[in-house]
């Protein structure tokens, strides 16, 4: 659950820091919910690489290079303004906030569904559910539920 806190600061200081590119570490999460993120049109890319840069030539991750490995996400700018201008943490590791798939619809549909506001137009929220990371209208097709982990807009 750190991860989801820590990924999220990273890529809303990056935009405000207007840069190119930003490094987070290598974790299933991180990876997920950047893919989530590259979908959506927030990002570019999502690049495997060290601590120095992205990598030239394919490097599997190890567990000698487990710690210096990062995955490098290309940031989205429109008009030189960033495409990305809010990302928060939904559920906290004190107070993870878990959804059914008649709550998901409900949030998708605009209404607040407890401590959740809806959704609004251009925001998406990344779910963690037992068929993985998505966004919340791919988890209302699938009729599946779980932890809600970021609201980005």
């Amino acid at each position: 659950m750190v991860c989801v806190h820590d990924l999220c600061a990273r890529v809303q200081n990056g935009f405000i820091s207007r840069l190119a590119k930003i490094a987070i570490p290598e974790t299933s999460l991180n990876l997920s919910v950047a893919r989530v993120l590259f979908q959506q049109g927030f990002i570019y890319s999502v690049t495997r690489g060290t601590h120095m840069g992205p990598d030239e030539i394919y490097t599997p991750t190890t567990n000698l290079n487990i710690a210096e490995r990062r995955l490098w996400l290309s940031l989205k700018y429109y008009q030189d303004k960033p495409v990305l201008n809010r990302m928060q943490c939904i559920s906290k590791p004190s107070r993870k906030i878990k959804i059914t798939p008649s709550q998901a619809q409900t949030l998708v549909s605009g209404y607040a569904s407890g401590l959740v506001k809806g959704l609004t137009p251009g925001e998406v929220v990344i779910i963690n559910t037992p068929k993985g990371v998505m966004d919340l209208n791919q988890a209302v097709k699938e009729d599946v539920g779980g932890m809600l982990l970021a609201r980005v807009s």
